[in-house]
């Protein structure tokens, strides 16, 4: 039977020197992640090369958009790669050095795209319900939100590399995070703070602005009175369009982040490594869907994408599908104009 090398497991104990899998069921998980992992690689890199050939497309309100896109293409080239490969080898192949590598990387690209989510969200809120007044969104605050997103994520992944928290292996053994499983107060300290400020804290924002859009629009709605108009229908593409949103991100990452609570709290629990896996695939998983989500169903982008995908030159859409940024975008001063 397959043998993996005792020094590179998390707990090596824990797994007795047998491979928590059988053969098929790496493959099984690289076949998994290598479903994921493509159309990641294709769409947030079309994303990107669609925005740096339109100037249309770089407009402050996008760029939160196209920084996400470049997070979630940072992870799924690294973790993504690295889990489809080193799940059809059956275990890691890149020594320890490799490990707090790739767990340092995906866990800045992952951060980083969960804040962009929360940035979204935030600017969002900031152009329909304009909190703070008559300001103008412009391009030196979209440039400061990425700026603080990829900042505030470095500083929350560069303590394992300095001796607060760690980086180990995860789940089957075959891809690495920040170790969940270690019960040193050290590194129990790092992992409770990581998860208030890089999860509840991002999580925390998302629902408050999204709440704040929907009761603006449902404000606007009432006064407009108009059943069935514009105002109306613009409401129900924002409301279904933001319950998409947060659906996904807490499809992505609720499981991650209440697992590794709780292998936190209790740390005696035996958790099953495939068990302790799924939720990690999951959250790797949002780097496909996110660009769908949040890019393909905002007309503005899909205009240019999807002539780019199916190597076509560009014809202007006029379909109705379901989509935010334009319709919020349109939302001012008591207002709703038809997308």
């Amino acid at each position: 039977s397959m043998q993996i090398p005792a020094l590179l497991l998390p707990n090596a104990s824990f797994y007795m020197e047998e491979p928590p899998l059988s053969r098929a069921g790496f493959v099984v998980l690289s076949v998994i992640m290598a479903f994921f992992t493509i159309p990641a690689i294709v769409l947030n890199g079309t994303v990107i090369i669609v925005s740096l050939m339109h100037k249309q497309l770089r407009q402050p309100l996008n760029y939160a958009l196209v920084n996400m896109a470049a997070a979630d293409l940072g992870t799924a080239m690294t973790g993504g790669v690295l889990s489809v490969v080193n799940n059809a080898q059956g275990y890691f192949s890149l020594g320890r050095a490799g490990c707090v590598v790739e767990g340092f990387t995906v866990s800045l690209c992952g951060v980083t795209s969960l804040c962009t989510v929360a940035l979204i969200a935030v600017e969002r809120m900031f152009v329909v319900c304009k909190p703070l007044g008559q300001i103008t969104f412009q391009k030196k605050h979209a440039v400061g939100g990425i700026v603080l997103s990829w900042l505030w994520s470095l500083a929350w992944n560069l303590p394992p590399l300095f001796g607060w928290g760690r980086y180990d292996l995860e789940g089957v053994g075959t891809s690495c995070a920040p170790d969940w499983h270690n019960t040193d107060p050290n590194n129990v300290s790092y992992l409770i703070a990581y998860f208030a400020v890089c999860f509840a804290f991002p999580l925390t924002l998302i629902l408050v602005s999204y709440a704040k859009l929907l009761w603006t629009l449902h404000q606007v709605s009432k006064m407009a009175c108009v059943e069935g108009g514009a105002v109306a229908k613009g409401e129900m593409k924002v409301a279904s369009m933001v319950i998409l949103m947060v659906l996904s991100f807490l499809v992505a990452w609720l499981p991650y982040a209440s697992l590794a609570m709780f292998v936190v709290c209790r740390p005696d629990a035996k958790i099953h490594p495939l068990v302790g896996s799924l939720p990690v695939y999951l959250a790797k998983s949002s780097t496909a869907y996110n660009p769908i989500i949040y890019i393909l169903l905002n007309k503005q982008f899909r205009k240019y994408a999807v002539p780019f995908l199916l190597c076509r030159k560009e014809t202007v859409e006029e379909d109705e599908a379901s989509e935010a940024t334009t319709t919020v975008e349109a939302v001012s001063t008591n207002k709703v104009a038809p997308s």
